[in-house]
């Protein structure tokens, strides 16, 4: 049996012979596309190439390519699991033609490949063809069928429809008809029994596709019309798990040894035979072997877990992958970040990010977890409490499933389950209706109609980047458009050369002017689209022919490259002060920001901070002159130590800035200062936690550091006159604040002896209701806190079956309390919660609570006494 490894060698080895140039994976997560959050096919590292935006390097290319489909157009996220052959990150074995060969190579190469080399069955392939698509003016690709007769029966080369035949990335972008290859699993007796051709496309997990060639011959454009792009492309790309399983003769891809090792991990780990576990419990087995994959690949390219974007991603997953290990493997505890040494060990030689970060990898997943699992427990508090209140009910409250999953991001299949075990189902139809108009704001909120790009000088060459060296010339308009975000309109321009400087690598992009001899247009901000340098303008122009002065603003590219140069700086201070393993996570560089994210499992205290404030500082006094290397070769700067920063993919040849060979050399694509004198100074204004091993520092530098330190004088000053100019400010503050404790004791006496007070004679105020105890009153209490103890002091002291209904206004506002004693509680006649919430209507509030105890707060203090009196009439 092939193993995997030697499974992908094969590929590569085989196209090598074949002229292709074998390159690295790009990283996972996607920068400057903006149709694409992560790399979800192995062509989108090479769109441009497609589009004729840029000259290629090669001809012919093949790899193998991260890919992750949790998102947009292909999104596999609710499958992974529940199926045998379905994933979220995979490997996909791709080879290119960039404008070269075509059809007739690509359909011969793959049948070489998969039949000599693999030694795949002909007799099970089944090829299928785009079988056109009248709607679109589209004929069927005869032209693929007839190369397919070279290989293949009549009766095993299909034709499809452009669901399944025809490839596009996204809504807009490079597309064409495509031939899929199909392998048929099944047994020779269910063979003879049916034919396979019935069965492709079908869902048949038997007959599987594992190879798909796609013809790029057209560009969507944003009207959804098709044009001819200028060259034709082959784009192939083969799903590694699918093949492996293929050849190894399995009928899953998580049963190749690909997944060996984490599925032996997880049956250690949960005593569990995954051949012999019930269906749920291999479905969450698969589910974690799948989603840890994605986990570790996107964090070790440089995507931590968060609240937003690809962040938020990455932090679904994981949850996905602990909230099944929680509810049907029985781990309660953290245990994802264990499986970082097996991946890394699986993927050594290959992907050789996991292995080199571990230990940092490891760690942001153990606070991933930690921080999942207690959301788990709170949610789980919150729905005994709810059924706690709602006692007899037939289901759950939609709504309230709603509040879990949306507030508390508890999963609704949990709520399922927990409402399950206990005999009761959730109203889905609720929870399904507030999850679409959740959905449709979000979607509303971000969406974008991008207008095509009105050509006005039409150039195979990418736009020029010349702004290291100058900060105004003459150019001209290239392309520009209009983009709508929620109706609001946005204009983009691209020049043939430009000076301004696009955001990358934590950078924004320069702003300035772009004048005619007829109009001035203010560029408003500078970004990358693939490699298109794009300037977002406050208009279009009215006459974009001709000649334009284009001008970067150069005080805000000066104050910005002088924190730019600053972070590089601090980058080589921190690991001199703190240690090696200190590595640049992120960055923001502005005119009027300095942040930089890095590595580090600890608070960095007040003395090394001093530290590394007082080396930057003395790196800046040392008036060091910046080294510039445009174009080296990327191994030349990894021999001269260059840093690099992870999840970036660079090219062969790369920039390296250098201030002191000994200190600080980095590749880097942003603007520096000339000398380090120009920063002139550096100052920490905050430090502190932004993930799990990842710490933020926030910093000024020059006129910005200079006027924050002199704010901070001032400030002092203002505090030495009000303490009447001591001869030490420190002791005179110290003095104040033991004075000050000392008074927050005597008042904290005082406001003691008073509540005791009320209490006795409180205490004598209980009204009987039959065989009920009643007391309502408005007290004077100072804070929530206070009214809180005094209605528990109350409970303690009363006799019998007693029912408390205090109010107070607190800061301007109405409070109620409701309290009911053991004895009365015990008979699940009366609810605390149930009676506030009708007690805070006079006084337009709300609030709720334990059964036996809960509170509310409201707007309308004129009403007080209404709501306490009203007890009687719930009574």
């Amino acid at each position: 049996m092939q193993t995997t490894r030697e499974i992908r060698q094969t590929f590569l080895d085989f196209f090598q012979q074949k002229a292709h140039q074998i390159v690295p994976s790009a990283p996972i997560v996607v920068k400057n596309d903006p149709t694409l959050m992560f790399t979800n096919a192995g062509m989108n590292q090479f769109k441009d190439l497609f589009l004729g935006l840029k000259t290629p390097s090669f001809r012919r290319i093949a790899d193998t390519q991260k890919c992750l489909r949790v998102s947009g157009k292909h999104n596999d996220l609710e499958e992974v699991g529940h199926d045998t052959y379905h994933h979220t990150m995979f490997e996909m074995l791709g080879n290119w033609s960039i404008g070269e060969y075509y059809k007739a190579e690509a359909i011969e190469w793959a049948w070489e490949l998969l039949t000599a080399h693999y030694g795949i069955d002909p007799a099970r392939m089944y090829a299928t063809v785009f079988g056109g698509d009248e709607a679109e003016g589209l004929p069927a690709d005869e032209e693929a069928v007839a190369f397919w007769r070279r290989y293949l029966p009549e009766d095993h080369i299909l034709y499809c429809g452009k669901k399944d035949n025809f490839w596009e990335m996204g809504d807009t972008g490079p597309c064409g008809p495509c031939s899929e290859i199909h392998v048929d699993l099944r047994s020779d007796e269910a063979r003879a029994l049916s034919p396979g051709s019935a069965l492709v496309n079908q869902g048949t997990p038997e007959v599987i596709e594992i190879w798909n060639l796609v013809f790029i011959q057209f560009n969507r454009r944003a009207d959804s019309s098709l044009e001819d792009l200028p060259e034709k492309h082959v784009d192939t790309g083969m799903g590694f798990e699918r093949l492996c399983m293929v050849l190894q003769g399995k009928h899953s891809t998580y049963d190749t040894d690909l997944f060996d090792p984490a599925r032996t991990y997880l049956e250690a780990k949960t005593r569990i035979r995954y051949a012999d576990a019930p269906h749920m419990q291999q479905v969450a087995m698969r589910v974690v072997m799948d989603h840890i994959r994605a986990i570790v690949f996107t964090i070790g390219d440089g995507q931590l877990p968060s609240n937003t974007g690809a962040g938020y991603v990455i932090r679904r997953i994981l949850r996905r992958a602990s909230r099944y290990a929680f509810s049907y493997l029985g781990l309660h505890t953290p245990f994802l970040h264990e499986l970082v040494p097996v991946l890394a060990q699986v993927y050594k030689g290959v992907f050789t990010e996991v292995g080199a970060q571990e230990a940092f990898i490891a760690r942001i997943i153990l606070e991933e977890e930690k921080g999942f699992l207690s959301k788990l427990e709170k949610g789980s508090q919150m729905f005994d409490a709810w059924l706690s209140e709602h006692r007899g009910a037939a289901r759950i409250d939609g709504q309230f499933a709603f509040k879990l999953y949306d507030t508390f991001g508890f999963p609704i299949d949990l709520t399922r389950l927990m409402a399950q075990e206990r005999g009761l189902e959730v109203d889905m139809a609720a929870f399904e209706t507030l999850l679409q108009e959740q959905k449709t704001r979000s979607r509303e909120a971000t969406e974008v109609n991008t207008g095509d790009w009105i050509v006005v000088h039409p150039s195979p060459d990418l736009p020029r980047f010349v702004g290291y060296d100058t900060l105004a010339m003459q150019t001209r308009i290239r392309q520009y458009r209009t983009i709508r975000r929620q109706n609001k309109a946005e204009y983009h321009i691209v020049l043939e050369e430009t000076p301004f400087y696009a955001e990358s690598g934590g950078q924004t992009g320069d702003r300035g002017l772009l004048r005619s001899s007829l109009e001035s247009i203010r560029v408003l901000d500078t970004k990358k689209e693939n490699e298109l340098i794009v300037h977002t303008v406050d208009r279009l122009p009215q006459e974009a022919d001709g000649e334009w002065h284009a001008e970067v603003d150069a005080q805000t590219r000066h104050r910005t490259s002088q924190n730019h140069s600053a972070t590089h700086l601090v980058h080589a201070a921190l690991r001199q002060v703190l240690g090696s393993h200190v590595e640049q996570r992120g960055s923001l560089v502005s005119e009027s920001v300095l942040r930089f994210d890095f590595s580090h499992f600890a608070r960095v205290s007040d003395e090394e901070l001093t530290q590394v404030e007082a080396i930057v500082n003395e790196r800046i006094a040392a008036d060091i002159p910046l080294t510039e290397y445009r174009e080296m070769p990327i191994a030349a700067a990894r021999a001269m130590g260059a840093m690099a920063l992870f999840g970036e993919k660079y090219g062969e040849q790369v920039r390296v800035i250098v201030f002191d060979s000994a200190f600080s050399v980095e590749l880097c694509g942003g603007t520096h200062v000339p000398r380090t004198s120009q920063i002139r100074l550096f100052k920490f204004v905050s430090e502190g936690s932004v993930a799990a091993g990842v710490r933020r520092i926030e910093a000024y530098t020059g006129e910005q550091a200079a006027a924050y330190l002199n704010s901070q004088l001032a400030l002092v000053q203002r505090l030495s006159e009000k303490l009447k100019q001591p001869a030490s400010l420190e002791k005179a503050l110290d003095d104040l604040l033991e004075r000050n404790r000392q008074l927050e004791k005597e008042l904290a006496q005082l406001n003691s002896e008073k509540l005791a007070a009320l209490r006795e004679t409180l205490a004598g105020a209980f009204e009987t209701r039959g065989e009920l105890q009643l007391l309502r009153r408005i007290v004077q209490v100072g804070s929530t806190d206070d009214l809180k103890q005094l209605s528990f002091d109350l409970k303690r002291s009363a006799e019998g079956r007693a029912l408390i209904v205090l109010g107070a206004v607190i800061g301007g506002k109405p409070q109620l309390s409701v309290i009911l004693s053991d004895s009365l509680a015990a008979e699940n006649r009366y609810h605390a919660g149930h009676l506030v919430r009708e007690l805070a209507k006079p006084i337009q509030g709300g609030g709720g609570g334990q059964p036996f105890y809960a509170t509310a707060g409201g707007k309308d203090p004129a009403r007080l006494q209404e709501a306490v009196d009203k007890i009687e009439e719930l009574l």
